[in-house]
């Protein structure tokens, strides 16, 4: 497989996304975005405010803005945020414009890597564990139709994950 102009990561929340797409720009000389700090510094606010503000419809119509704005770019390691799957034209623009690779991680490991850090505004009301449990039933197809490739982060660490994705993209 040819080294890939633009790399995308897309999985559930907890799943390694920037961690991994940190690692995976510094060892491929690329540049690291994540498209949650990309509204947060366009919006001046975090994310949870935004949710609070204009709910979740808000949040997803800032966040397929910025998808379309990053997927533009060249020579990029592109974090996205959980949700940014649901949006079909995000889909077919992450789809279409770099190398998607799909972070999968189980609820169980969600769970564990969610409970505490980062505000998750779609986890506070309810129980974070059934709430999981539907974003990944409702969501794994869409990371897998657009995923060029799949790689497991349970149990694993961060540089292992990223080692196992340059020796398939080298």
């Amino acid at each position: 497989m040819k080294h890939p102009k633009n790399i995308f990561l897309v999985g559930p929340m907890g799943a390694g996304k920037s961690a991994v797409g940190r690692q995976l720009a510094r060892a491929l000389h690329l540049s690291f975005m994540d498209s949650d700090d990309e509204i947060e510094s366009r919006t001046g606010v975090d994310i949870p405010f935004i949710f609070e503000k204009e709910g979740e419809a808000g949040f997803r119509k800032r966040e397929a803005a910025a998808i379309d704005d990053l997927t533009k770019l060249d020579g990029v390691v592109l974090a996205t945020g959980g949700g940014a799957i649901v949006d079909p034209e995000s889909r077919s623009r992450l789809g279409g414009r770099g190398f998607v690779i799909y972070l999968y991680t189980t609820v169980e490991q969600q769970h564990a890597r969610t409970s505490k850090g980062r505000e998750r505004p779609l986890l506070e009301d309810g129980d974070r564990r059934e709430i999981l449990e539907e974003l990944l039933k409702s969501r794994d197809p869409l990371y897998r139709e657009i995923a060029d490739l799949v790689v497991s982060t349970d149990g694993r660490k961060v540089r292992s994950v990223a080692k196992e994705i340059i020796d398939k993209v080298s």
